[in-house]
């Protein structure tokens, strides 16, 4: 049986979040930061019970992130957001549910745009065995307008997309809640960004690094490497004792970055981007 989960169902919900918090972090984080009111989710958790019982459940807004999905809440989930027309601009989370969910739902919503179907899914609990680059700090507000273009050319190169299409209040609000948060971190020098990386969601066991960019004149000269080294440990001492991100399976040089951090992967991830 499928559901949409209401505040009622938090500790259900929590408790099945819970048997892998750091792959299932963005959708706990979503979850805790909405508590589950779909004004604030801007969509539905489904919850699939099997014998009364939750067994997988699917964040279903701009994302569709699936949560401990079985093959059978995949293939339920796949026809709800067909019969419902539920929209999305990606499926993200572990491999074998978002590909799975994909086989269901191209006939209908295909071709992906661009497809990740082999994206390494890393995390760090330690601070790792570089020097952290000292020029990594939080951005602060006043810094909005230097680090905006910075963003707007990561999200483009990154999604193929430019951020500000749709929305662009949208996309700088966006980034002005980042740096508010304090979870905003950058290398500025000279009125320009060399290095910049946010924490797109954290919870209280782990936090997840996005928009990780450098400057295109210093790629190759081993800057990502001490700055997300910084991150790590910034990130560990201010927001959450564990650090997670996926990264595409052939970015090479980024894959390359993170195991002289000290990431280490613990799951497989994939994305639809459509």
């Amino acid at each position: 049986m499928l559901r949409n989960l209401g505040p009622p169902d938090l500790p259900i919900l929590r408790s099945l979040m819970s048997q892998d918090p750091l792959v299932n972090l963005f959708v706990e984080y979503r979850v805790e930061a909405t508590q589950l009111q779909p004004r604030w989710l801007g969509g539905n958790i489904w919850g699939y019970f099997e014998d009364g019982e939750l067994v997988s459940a699917c964040h279903a807004a701009a994302n569709l992130v699936p949560v401990e999905a079985t093959p059978a809440a995949i293939e339920v989930f796949a026809e709800h957001a067909l019969r419902t027309g539920t929209a999305c601009s990606s499926i993200v989370g572990l491999d074998s549910a978002v590909l799975g969910l994909w086989e269901w739902l191209e006939e209908r919503w295909g071709p992906a745009r661009s497809p990740r179907p082999v994206q390494p899914f890393l995390v760090i609990d330690n601070d790792g065995p570089l020097e952290p680059d000292p020029r990594v700090r939080r951005v602060v507000m006043d810094e909005f307008d230097v680090l905006y273009p910075a963003c707007v050319a990561m999200f483009t190169e990154e999604v193929g997309l430019d951020p500000e299409g749709a929305s662009k209040t949208g996309y700088r609000a966006r980034v002005a809640q980042l740096i508010s948060q304090g979870w905003s971190f950058a290398i500025i020098e000279d009125g320009e960004v060399l290095f910049k990386a946010e924490i797109g969601a954290a919870t209280s066991r782990g936090c997840q690094v996005q928009g990780v960019y450098v400057r295109p004149d210093l790629r190759g000269q081993g800057v990502a490497a001490h700055a997300m080294a910084a991150v790590v440990q910034q990130a560990r001492a201010l927001i959450a004792p564990a650090v997670t991100l996926y990264v595409n399976d052939h970015n090479v040089a980024a894959r390359r970055t993170y195991d002289r951090v000290g990431f280490r992967q613990t799951a497989t991830f994939a994305t639809i981007l459509l």
